[in-house]
């Protein structure tokens, strides 16, 4: 019996999901701010002066919500949301080989 590589692929993909297990949805924010104290070296207002503002912009409940992270937790949520984005192509990729399967099923056995 011949393999199938389509099968083989999908196969593959839906056992490479595991991998994504501490995905985080949303988008990483960094965005750079003034403190508001008059003698803080941001006062100057120069870019390079400002304070980093780090967040997970995520929907929970229909709502936007910023999460506002430390520099610890940053690095953390910014591959979770890596993770989910590469767990989006994955199931892209599942769908359309799925889809292409149905399609040829309704068109029925090939004729000799």
């Amino acid at each position: 019996m011949a393999s199938d590589p389509e099968l083989e692929l999908r196969g593959r993909l839906v056992r490479s999901i595991g991998t994504l297990r501490d995905m985080l949805p949303g988008c990483f924010v960094e965005r750079k701010r003034r403190c508001g104290k008059p003698n803080c070296r941001c006062a100057s207002g120069k870019p390079e002066d400002l304070h980093p503002q780090l967040a997970l912009s995520v929907l929970v409940g229909g709502k936007l919500r910023n999460i506002h992270l430390n520099a610890a937790l940053a690095q953390e949520a910014r591959r979770g949301v890596e993770l989910h984005r590469r767990f989006q192509e994955l199931e892209a990729r599942i769908c359309a080989i799925n889809l292409a399967r149905l399609a040829r099923k309704k068109q029925g056995p090939a004729q000799p």
